[in-house]
């Protein structure tokens, strides 16, 4: 069970760009500790402490909370510049925001009590593998869920949960199963030590349990029923589109690390400078490419979205088009910035694969990075789904919710 106590930070930076500002100057650190943090696979409690300091908890959160209250572009741009230091501390922190975006689903009181400050860090699941049995004033709820990141230093633990009343599943108005998300304290969680990974070893993603913890009604949510916040942030699909901020961040600090190293690398054998050879100019003018296609597509489609939504259309008016744009523009965000990586792995040959370098974690991390559901073929699948008003096997990246 974890128990430790995270003390309430003063003066923390509450605009885009005070937290940027803070996170630039934190990065030099992270990278400098970037081998500890995979090595302990969790971010140490010192680590956690600054990027609360640094406000980047905060971010999701409305200023009547406490709140930064950043746009998801402004999110997205503080997640990239982390993840260029480290992908495990860039995905913690992509994660550990998450309270903010939850609040929008919660009555305003709940939101106090659930998270009693805007540095509250959440970690957990929320598809619903659990089980929510309904007593008076709320729920009991049990299982075991996988993929808990940032689990080793959160507050608040998420866990989906499929409900029931008197043992029966309970079903929505559609005839789908009822599915909500219930926040708890991490003190009711049991961690399963499972986080033993080819990547992202620093993310501490551990198994964890929940068993017959009662859960008041106003601790749960759906997706599609915002009751503190409206607009942009009120939409079911607020907790992905940062997402891509960690595979472009990662991406990143490849392309800056193979520039760098190639300016200064002579071939042993001819002696000629890299800088001057063919195939290494085109490698990095590719990758350099198609990394500016990535970044852009997803800025993009995040500032068309947000300003549809804040101009006052509601996720209902959305077209199809307009609700998967974003979501597949991250799953290629994710696989694209994999496949840079591995064009410079294999550009930089030997010097990949002997540390001090740090290519080969970069390549591990965005390996599995991409075992993300973000990252799969279903995506794809629920996206050309909603086109043809077929069945999505994944329906809530295209904002089906209940």
């Amino acid at each position: 069970m974890t128990t430790v106590d995270h003390p309430v930070t003063t003066d923390v930076p509450d605009s885009a760009t005070d937290i940027l500002a803070a996170v630039r100057a934190l990065a030099p650190r992270l990278r400098e500790r970037a081998p500890e943090i995979e090595q302990q696979r969790r971010l140490p409690l010192d680590v956690v402490e600054q990027l609360r300091a640094a406000g980047v908890f905060r971010m999701g959160f409305a200023r009547e909370f406490g709140g930064a209250d950043l746009t998801s572009m402004e999110q997205t741009r503080i997640i990239e510049v982390l993840a260029h230091a480290d992908p495990s501390v860039g995905w913690c922190a992509m994660i550990g925001m998450d309270g903010g975006l939850y609040s929008a689903f919660l009555e305003p009181s709940a939101v106090r009590a659930v998270f009693p400050n805007a540095d509250s860090i959440t970690a957990g699941f929320v598809s619903p593998i659990g089980r929510a049995d309904r007593v008076s004033g709320g729920y009991r709820l049990s299982g075991r869920w996988p993929l808990g990141s940032g689990i080793t230093h959160a507050d608040v633990v998420s866990a989906g949960a499929l409900t029931y009343t008197d043992g029966e599943q309970d079903c929505s108005a559609n005839g789908n199963p009822n599915w909500l998300v219930m926040l708890v304290s991490s003190k009711q969680v049991e961690l399963i030590d499972t986080w033993h990974t080819t990547g992202l070893a620093g993310s501490g993603s551990q198994d964890y349990t929940i068993t017959d913890v009662f859960v008041p009604e106003e601790h749960t949510f759906n997706f599609s029923r915002p009751k503190s916040r409206s607009g942009a942030m009120a939409a079911p699909d607020t907790l992905m589109r940062k997402m891509a901020g960690v595979p472009l961040g990662t991406a990143r600090a490849a392309l800056d690390y193979t520039r760098e190293f190639a300016a200064s690398k002579h071939n042993k054998a001819t002696g000629e400078r890299w800088a001057d050879d063919y195939r290494v100019q085109c490698t990095l003018g590719r990758c350099e490419m198609e990394y500016l296609t990535l970044r852009h597509a997803v800025y993009g489609s995040l500032e068309h979205k947000w300003s549809t939504l804040e101009s006052g259309a509601t996720y209902d008016d959305l077209t199809a088009d307009e609700r998967v744009g974003s979501v597949l523009i991250a799953l290629n965000a994710f696989r694209g910035s994999l496949a840079i990586v591995r064009s410079l792995y294999d550009l930089l040959a030997t010097g990949s694969i002997y540390k001090p370098s740090p290519m080969d974690r970069w390549l591990r991390d965005l390996t599995t990075m991409c075992q993300h559901v973000m990252a799969q073929d279903v995506i794809m699948q629920s996206a050309g789904a909603s086109f043809l008003g077929g069945e999505p096997r994944f329906p809530f990246a295209v904002g089906i919710t209940e």
